[in-house]
Order: structure tokens, then sequence, then C-alpha cells
């Protein structure tokens, strides 16, 4: 038994279940024995692979729309360039290599910052991001940002932040919790808390028991954060994750160590605990402050932001080994068989303004 799932375990000992949300922040962000505040996940020799870590095609076509969103805003300056749970960093460093080829006026316009709540990880980041030209500056939380309009990414940010799940149990929703076994393990319980019928799905009525439905407030939360800051200063944001259109019935929390899946409550602090994001409900969050919200899958954005000219140009001096790494890239980021229709995009600015490769009818 780890540590950290000995502490855990005494804690429900003494004070009875925790619920999935509780859990989930001990295992990632304990200070002392957190998932993201002891250890580097990020890359083949980590517990997974982002889509900026796969190609650099990912942080160039993101840049290019940063641009196109700041070029339709009016071109405001100055302006916030961020990103908000920047892994190590890798995002950020070729967005600010692709802008300043891009424009120069962009780059040297922005204020750049990282929020990003791990100290560990800033420290990644700053050694990624240590000859960068702009100066960097680190944030905690989107509330010390300067009021300035705000042009904001966030890559695999939302499926980290702790949701809570509800299990059908006696013909009622009873809040999923974490309890012990006799024989002192963890093990999935329904606990004492019930579910207000006006956050189930509208899909859910004839549910069968053991069902399970997941609510996000704390996501929906942080949506809701930074729309009121573009709605009230101007931007726009572009956040990307693995999810779903629509809310519905079934259990996505998961655990990932070394690439490979494993038991949730097997080893805490040690694997990454996620579940698939909401976006219908992010949508609704942005919206809630005016803002317009474009959805569509990965594969769909990036093809529109012209990732096959960009995987062409890159593979045309290349040899044939060359040209099938690209192309290998190319399909990761947006096969339908792999990132392309799992991960979804979320596209948010004032009313008004066309972000690509978007409608307003999107």
């Amino acid at each position: 038994m780890t540590d950290l799932k000995q502490r855990i375990a005494e804690q429900i000992f003494a004070s009875g279940p925790l619920s999935v949300a509780d859990y989930m922040a001990i295992c990632l962000f304990d200070p002392k024995q957190g998932y993201y505040t002891t250890r580097e996940p990020f890359g083949v020799a980590g517990d997974f692979t982002t889509a900026p870590e796969i190609s650099q095609m990912f942080g160039e076509l993101v840049a290019i729309w940063l641009h196109a969103a700041w070029d339709a805003a009016g071109r405001p300056s100055p302006f916030i360039l961020a990103e908000i749970g920047p892994g190590r960093g890798t995002l950020m460093k070729d967005l600010l290599r692709t802008l300043s080829k891009l424009d120069p006026a962009f780059a040297t316009q922005a204020s750049v910052a990282m929020v990003e709540t791990s100290p560990r990880l800033a420290e990644v980041q700053k050694n990624t991001l240590g000859d960068a030209v702009q100066s960097i500056a680190w944030h905690q939380t989107i509330d010390t940002l300067p009021d300035l309009p705000l042009f904001i990414v966030g890559n695999e940010l939302f499926d980290a932040v702790p949701f809570r799940q509800f299990v059908r149990a006696g013909g009622a929703w009873r809040e999923r919790a974490i309890e012990l076994d006799d024989a002192g393990n963890l093990q999935f319980v329904a606990g004492a808390g019930s579910l207000d019928p006006a956050l189930l799905p509208s899909d859910v009525a004839d549910a069968p028991e053991g069902a399970i439905v997941e609510i996000a407030p704390a996501r929906s939360a942080l949506m809701e954060a930074i729309a009121a800051r573009i709605s009230a200063s101007g931007g726009a944001g572009l956040f990307i994750d693995y999810g779903y259109f629509k809310p519905g019935v079934g259990d996505t929390l998961q655990a990932l160590r070394k690439h490979r899946y494993e038991d949730a409550l097997a080893s805490p602090g040690e694997a990454d605990l996620t579940s698939h994001v909401d976006f219908h409900a992010l949508a609704m969050a942005a919206r809630a402050h005016d803002l317009a919200a474009h959805l569509a899958t990965q594969g769909d954005f990036l093809l529109g932001m012209g990732l096959l000219e960009r995987a062409g140009r890159l593979g045309a001096p290349l040899d044939a080994a060359g040209r099938e790494k690209i192309h290998s890239e190319v399909e990761r980021l947006a096969g339908p068989d792999a990132m392309g229709n799992l991960f979804k995009v979320l596209a948010v600015a004032r009313p008004g303004i066309p972000v690509p490769p978007f409608s307003e009818a999107d």
C-alpha cells in the first residue's frame, strides 16, 4: 500500500466515505504525495502523451488560431496570451516560436502568462521555455492575470478537474463514494448524498440499477470564470480535451499509468485520474456569460486549420521515412480511430467575432 493510499484509508476510517471528487483531488493535488505535485507525467517516459508532444503541427495550428482570433477581435494591444494547465510547456514553446515568425507584432504586444497550480510543473515549464525571448509570468489562478483582453488556451485541462459521480441505487441517484471494505481495502459504494433530478441528463429515466452519471460543477465553474474574464475584457479561448458533446449515462473515470489503464483505486498518487469532459456543459457555462461557443471534434478542427497542408510542407524535403513519420502524426492527431473523434474542441469569443474554422452557425 502506498503512503498516500494508507493516509486515505485512515481518513476514511476516521471521517467516513470520500466522494469521487474529494478522492480525485487528494490523489492528484495532495501537496506532498499528489500525482501532479510529485512527478512529470508527460511523454514516452511518463504516463501519457499529449498532442503537443506528438507533433509540432498541433502547436503551430493553435498559434494560427490565436492570431486569427486576435485579428478578428481588432488586434487589441496590450493583451494577455495565456495557457492554463500547461503541462511541461511544449505547447507554449511552439506557440511562441510560430507566432514570432507569423507576426512579430503579436509576439511583442502580448504579455505571456502560464496558469499552473503545481510548483513542480512550473519549474519544468521554466526549463522548457528558458530560451524564450518573451518575458513569461506564472500564475496559480486566472484571478491574478492583468485586466486586459485575454487569449487563452487549455489543452487537456478540464479532464483533470475533479468531478462527481452518482449511481442509481434503490430507485434514487446516490453519490458514488470510496469506503473501506471489511479487509480495509478501498471500494466504491453508493453514499448517502443524492442528486437533484434537475441536474440529471434528459435520457436517464430508464437507466438500470447501478448506472452511473457524472456531474462536474468545478469544471463548469472554471469555464465560467474564464468566460467572465473574456466577456468583460475581450479576447477568446480555445479548449481541447477528450470528451463528449451530449451528456448521458456512463462511468468514464480512468486511471492511467505508464501508458496503460489500471484500477482507479489501486495506486493513489501514482496514476493519473481523469474522466471524459462534458463539452455541452462547458459551452453552456460560456454562453451564460454571453459568449459565442463553437464545438468541433479535434480532427475537424485541425483539418479545418490546415493540418494536411502543413504536413505536406513539412514532409516535402524529407525522405520516405520522414514523410511516413509526418503521416503517422497526422493520423494520431486527426484520425477518427485515434484522437480525431475522441477529442473535442471548444472555442469561445464575444458574439460577432469570427474564429476559424467555425461559422456563426457552429
